[in-house]
C-alpha cells in the first residue's frame, strides 16, 4: 500500500491549479443517465471515486469515452441494466446518486445500500421518503433498494434534515416527473447549484438552487449537453491553509473566491493576507505564525465540515487556544488522535475539539482514517520537525488529485513511497 513521506519545515511558495470538484462531478455523472443524447463533461478531477463511478455507469450500459485530459463523453441512450451492485457501491456512498435518475428515466432502480463510511450515519431514508412522495413504490430488501414507478409525479417534500445527496437525488428524479416538485429544507451547497445548472443545460426547468426551497417543473425528456464541472472549493481551501501554516505564499488558480467566503474569513482572522481576483485566490502569511481561530461547522453557507480537520491542523501550531465545534458529522475528530502523536495539544469533549497551539509538531508515523482527516495529517507533516510517514493514503486519493505533485511544486518535500 502506498504511503506519503513528508520532510517538514519548508515554507510553501508558488502557484497551484484547483482541480474540478469531486462532489459536483459525481452527481453530474449520475445525471447523464437522464439524457437521451451524449453529454460531454470537462474539468473532471482524476480521482478514485470518479473511476468507480465510471465503472458503475459502464455496468449499467452507459457508453463512456475518456480523452487524455479526463474529458468524459457519456451516452446513456442504451442503458441495459438498472442494478447498482454492492461491490461497486460499497467503496463509495455517492453511488446512491444513480437511484433517482434510473427510476425517473427507466421506471425502475435496484441500488445496493452503501456500506459505512467512517464519518458517521448518512440519511438514505430521506431519499426513499422523497421518492415515495413522488409516487414510487420503494422497498428495501437484502441490502438493496428496489424502486419502481411508471412515471414519477411532482410533489412538495420537506426534508427533515439537510442532506446534499438527498437534495441531488430528488432534484434529478423530479426533472423528468409529471408536474411540479418543491423540495423544502434543501441543501444550499454550491455543488447542488452546479448540478442544477447542468440539468438546466439539458433542458430541465429548475429554479431556487442555492436556496432552501428548490422548484422543479418536470419535462418530457432531457437532451445531451457539454458542461465544465466547477472548481473544488475544499481542495482550494486545503492549499490555502497549507500556505498559512507554513508561513508561505500560495496562489490557487482556476478557482472561485465566492465558493469559500467562510474559509477566507477564518484565514484572515488567523492573520493571513488574502487577496482574490477573477479565477484566483492568494494567501500570503509573510513568514508569520498563524493565530488560533474558533470554528463551528454547519451546512452551507456556514463553515464547511470538510475544512474542519485542516483548521484543527492550523490551530495545533497557532498562537493561542481555539475551539472547533463539529455539528454536521459525528466521530469526525479521528484525525485529532493521530495529530496528538505528533505533539498536538488537542482535547476532545463530545463534538468539540479544544486546540492549544504548540510551537512545533514532531514527525511520527500516522494513519489516515477518512478523506479530510488525511489531508490534515499532510498539513501537519508539512510543519513537523523530521520525516512524517502517512499510511492508508488511499483515503487521500479519493478526494485529492495528485496531492504530492501539487505540494512538491510549491516547495514541499513530499513523495509517495511503497
Amino acid at each position: 500500500m502506498d504511503k506519503l513521506l513528508i520532510s517538514g519545515g519548508a515554507r510553501l511558495n508558488g502557484e497551484v491549479r484547483a482541480s474540478g470538484a469531486k462532489n459536483a462531478a459525481l452527481p453530474i455523472m449520475a445525471a447523464t443517465l437522464l439524457a437521451d443524447g451524449i453529454c460531454t463533461l470537462s474539468n473532471v478531477p482524476h480521482l478514485r471515486d470518479i473511476t468507480t463511478t465510471m465503472e458503475l455507469l459502464g455496468r449499467l450500459g452507459v457508453q463512456l469515452t475518456v480523452d487524455e485530459r479526463m474529458g468524459i463523453q457519456a451516452d446513456a441512450r442504451e442503458v441495459t441494466s438498472v442494478e447498482a451492485p454492492y461491490e461497486l457501491v460499497k467503496t463509495m456512498r455517492a453511488s446512491i446518486l444513480v437511484l433517482g435518475p434510473l427510476l425517473a428515466r427507466f421506471g425502475a432502480a435496484d441500488v445496493s445500500l452503501p456500506g459505512g463510511c467512517a464519518i458517521g450515519a448518512r440519511p438514505v431514508n430521506i431519499h426513499l421518503d422523497g421518492l415515495r412522495a413522488m409516487g414510487a413504490e420503494v422497498r428495501v430488501e437484502n441490502g438493496f433498494v428496489h424502486a419502481r414507478a411508471k412515471r414519477l409525479r411532482g410533489a412538495r417534500f420537506v426534508m427533515d434534515m439537510v442532506t446534499v445527496t438527498g437534495t441531488e437525488n430528488l432534484m434529478m428524479a423530479a426533472a423528468l416527473a409529471d408536474g411540479e416538485t418543491i423540495l423544502e429544507n434543501a441543501a444550499r451547497e454550491p455543488e447542488v447549484v452546479d448540478l442544477a445548472q447542468f440539468l438546466n443545460r439539458m433542458g430541465a426547468r429548475i429554479s431556487g438552487a442555492g436556496t432552501d426551497s428548490i422548484r422543479i417543473q418536470g419535462v418530457e425528456r432531457l437532451a445531451g449537453t457539454d458542461y465544465a464541472v466547477m472548481p473544488d472549493r475544499i481542495e482550494t481551501g486545503t492549499y490555502l491553509v497549507a500556505a498559512a501554516m507554513t508561513g508561505g505564499r500560495v496562489r490557487v488558480r482556476d478557482t472561485r473566491a465566492d465558493l469559500l467566503d467562510a474559509v477566507l474569513m477564518k484565514l484572515r482572522e488567523a492573520g493571513a493576507q488574502v487577496s482574490t481576483g477573477e479565477g484566483w485566490i492568494e494567501v500570503d502569511m509573510q513568514g508569520k505564525r498563524p493565530r488560533a481561530v474558533d470554528i463551528q461547522t454547519a451546512p452551507h453557507p456556514a463553515f464547511p465540515t470538510d475544512m474542519q480537520a485542516q483548521f484543527c491542523a492550523l490551530n495545533s501550531i497557532a498562537e493561542g487556544t481555539a475551539t472547533v465545534k463539529e455539528t454536521v458529522f459525528e466521530n469526525r475528530f479521528m484525525h485529532a488522535l493521530e495529530m496528538q502523536r505528533m505533539g498536538a495539544d488537542i482535547r476532545i469533549e463530545g463534538n468539540v475539539a479544544i486546540c492549544r497551539g504548540v510551537e512545533r509538531l514532531t514527525a511520527a508515523p500516522v494513519m489516515a482514517t477518512d478523506l479530510r482527516a488525511s489531508a490534515s495529517l499532510v498539513l501537519a507533516g508539512l510543519v513537523a520537525e523530521g520525516d512524517t510517514l502517512i499510511d492508508r493514503i488511499y483515503h487521500i486519493d479519493r478526494g485529492y488529485d495528485n496531492i504530492e505533485e501539487k505540494f512538491a511544486a510549491l516547495g514541499a518535500v513530499i513523495r509517495r513511497v511503497h
